[in-house]
């Protein structure tokens, strides 16, 4: 009883042809299978490349990373430091989200926490309602003389106390408001650093999907022509 002996196909392993890695099917993709203009922007930073040649998805990402970077500078002018860093974040597929009220209020000295609570305390109903009272009850006291009137109208004392406040005040809530500034400054980088990578995205996928589509449009005409073909040979046949 003979046993037939079925060969083994072997398929060599790609190699990337931008860092020489070796590549599985996994990790690389075909420049040919690429976006056109991706895939035009790679042959011109690297002029002799195959249409067939293989690359990683780690070089594929800087080399998707240099193409958004040129674009938008085609599109805008000088990039700025945060779309650098968007650009980076694309290629190393980072998450910018990041939760910026937490990371302020962490950093905070006892300074910083100080004129936060005196300028809520200061612009709070509970403040002028108190206030309204000390001052009626000062002003009372020194008008009845009920404490040897140690403030007599028109009231030095409290006119002092008054502009010592206020002075004292004024700075504690430009501090206060200076922190928010800066807390809402980064708040809004973080926003257009995710708005930007987001749109970025979303254009990648419509580019994507278009290619998907016209390919695909191409393999259902070769697949109608040689159906078409087929039909006519049948038809000569019978003939």
């Amino acid at each position: 009883m003979s046993r037939t002996h079925h060969p083994r196909t072997s398929t060599l392993p790609h190699v990337c042809a931008l860092t020489g890695q070796v590549l599985t099917d996994r990790n690389g993709v075909r420049l040919d299978m690429l976006r056109p203009t991706l895939a035009e922007h790679i042959r011109a930073a690297h002029p002799g490349l195959a249409p067939d040649a293989h690359i990683s998805r780690k070089a594929l990402a800087r080399e998707r990373a240099a193409y958004i970077a040129a674009t938008l500078q085609a599109e805008r002018g000088d990039l700025t430091q945060l779309d650098h860093d968007v650009i980076d974040s694309l290629a190393e597929n980072d998450i910018l989200t990041e939760n910026i009220e937490a990371e302020i209020d962490s950093g905070r000295t006892f300074g910083e926490r100080a004129a936060d609570g005196i300028a809520s305390f200061g612009g709070s109903w509970v403040f002028i309602i108190s206030f309204m009272a000390f001052i009626v009850v000062w002003m009372s006291l020194n008008v009845a003389g009920l404490l040897g009137a140690f403030d007599p109208y028109p009231f030095i004392l409290l006119n002092l106390v008054l502009s010592c406040i206020a002075a004292l005040q004024a700075p504690v809530i430009m501090m206060s408001q200076k922190r928010q500034e800066a807390k809402d400054r980064r708040r809004s980088e973080n926003d257009y650093r995710v708005n930007l990578k987001a749109e970025l995205e979303i254009r990648h996928l419509h580019e994507k999907i278009d290619h998907m589509l016209t390919r695909q449009w191409e393999r259902l005409a070769e697949i109608q022509a040689i159906q078409i073909e087929l039909m006519e040979d049948l038809a000569e046949r019978r003939r």
